[in-house]
């Protein structure tokens, strides 16, 4: 048996275990800034200004937040394995993450960041309609859908599977696209917020947005939140697009978000075409 091999990997796994404390206070700490930040100001400090925005007219109980953030805990314990995957990858020669790099550019930052969140958003989209599937649902995340009625607080309250699902996706699109540290860092905390804010209850978007030919390709927080309420729909995390275009955007989906009862979208077969009011 060769020894020296067997001290090698032992040293090697120890280096990359030491690393999992910084990963988890990373992640940890974005989770409670983004998904703390967004409860204190909407839910707390904002909440008798945005009564009109109140999607439901209950408000969760603390019991249920505090389910919440303990799930979320442990879904932050396994995406602290995305960094040590990441730099596995590098250590590999796979993963490239860059920051003085001057042939890669400005374009190319921001670029490399739009097609990340569009990328993400396509991913999403297809692993969350796979874990609606009945047995896939069952056991990785019906976690998540025990809040009917969200909070922010929901952002990450996952089970160990459907953790593992969302967190593979960073190393994954590193593998194929080299990205500078601080894009990845605002690819994160886009995420985080976004996440959170989707979450939150109050519908915070202009309400035209919803039948605006361009900025209707946002999910407003009223898209999440049908969602939540009614799981057969409204799949999409950033962008209406993929609910369109594969007929799962909810029917009542817009007369919700604008407030109009005549707020349709024309249907062609399961393909969703231009708002009318």
């Amino acid at each position: 048996m060769d020894y020296s091999l067997l001290e090698k990997i032992t040293a090697w796994a120890g280096e990359m275990a030491s690393q999992l404390p910084f990963w988890f206070a990373f992640d940890f700490a974005r989770y409670v800034i983004g998904a703390g930040g967004v409860y204190l100001i909407v839910n707390v400090l904002l909440s008798r200004r945005l009564s009109n925005r109140k999607i439901r007219s209950k408000t969760p109980k603390f019991r249920q937040m505090a389910r919440e953030f303990k799930s979320s805990v442990f879904a932050v314990l396994v995406f602290s394995f995305t960094g040590l995957l990441t730099h596995i990858g590098i250590d590999a020669g796979v993963i490239t993450i860059y920051v003085d790099d001057p042939s890669y550019g400005t374009v190319y930052f921001i670029g490399s960041l739009v097609l990340m969140i569009l990328a993400q958003d396509a991913y999403f989209y297809w692993t969350h309609r796979l874990l609606h599937l009945p047995k896939a649902f069952r056991r990785g995340h019906s976690e998540h859908h025990k809040s009917i009625n969200p909070t922010p607080w929901t952002a990450y309250s996952f089970n160990a599977v459907e953790a593992a699902v969302h967190a593979v996706f960073v190393p994954l699109f590193l593998l194929f696209l080299p990205m500078h540290g601080f894009a990845i860092f605002l690819f994160l905390t886009h995420m985080i917020i976004r996440n959170a804010v989707g979450h939150s209850g109050y519908e915070l978007f202009p309400r035209g947005w919803a039948v605006h030919p361009i900025l209707g390709q946002i999910t407003m927080v009223t898209h999440h939140d049908m969602h939540h309420s009614n799981g057969n729909s409204n799949f999409g995390l950033y962008f209406t697009w993929w609910d369109r275009m594969m007929g799962t955007e909810h029917p009542d989906y817009l007369a919700r978000a604008t407030g109009n009862p005549a707020a349709a979208r024309r249907s062609i077969g399961a393909r969703a075409t231009a708002a009318t009011v």
